[in-house]
């Protein structure tokens, strides 16, 4: 009997130990491949935009960033820098910081400019989370039909970003 009942013990506790796996769960994104939906705040007329305004069968640049980080700002100098090469990229620039440093942000660097870039407020850090940034700026990429192609973190260079278009 006491041997049945240190069986069944250890039995018990080996299940615990392989319910307690190590397996890292894979981030959203690489799990959903194609682009979130979203509800952004547009930093220049406030009006909300989404996922659906998109125009279709055009990359998609998203980039999650801080508008006080200079990293961030460097980043977006580089960008405006190869403009020419993201002509056809829809490019959405996302801040969960406050709306009024993000405005600052969009107007110092003269992005009203740049038809092609948006730039998003997501007041509930939707993308942040989804994304699991951890780095300003980040920046992730979508080929012309939605989907997934890659991330970069931490100091990005948009001349090799370029290739993944």
């Amino acid at each position: 009997m006491k041997t049945l009942i240190l069986v069944i013990i250890c039995t018990f506790f080996y299940a615990g130990l392989i319910a307690q796996s190590t397996t890292p769960i894979e981030s959203a994104y690489k799990r959903i491949p194609t682009i979130p939906p979203y509800n952004l705040r547009s930093v220049a007329d406030s009006v909300l935009f989404t996922k659906a305004d998109l125009k279709k069968k055009r990359p998609v640049i998203i980039m999650i960033f801080s508008p006080d980080c200079d990293h961030c700002i460097h980043a977006t100098e580089n960008l405006l820098a190869n403009i020419n090469l993201y002509s056809k990229a829809q490019i959405i620039m996302v801040s969960s910081l406050s709306y009024k440093s993000t405005q600052k942000f969009y107007d110092d660097l003269k992005l009203v400019q740049y038809p092609n870039i948006k730039i998003g407020y997501d007041k509930d850090r939707f993308l942040s989370s989804f994304y699991e940034v951890r780095n300003f700026p980040s920046i992730f990429l979508y080929d012309k039909k939605g989907n997934f192609k890659a991330d970069f973190n931490d100091h990005p260079k948009f001349e090799e970003i370029a290739k993944f278009l």
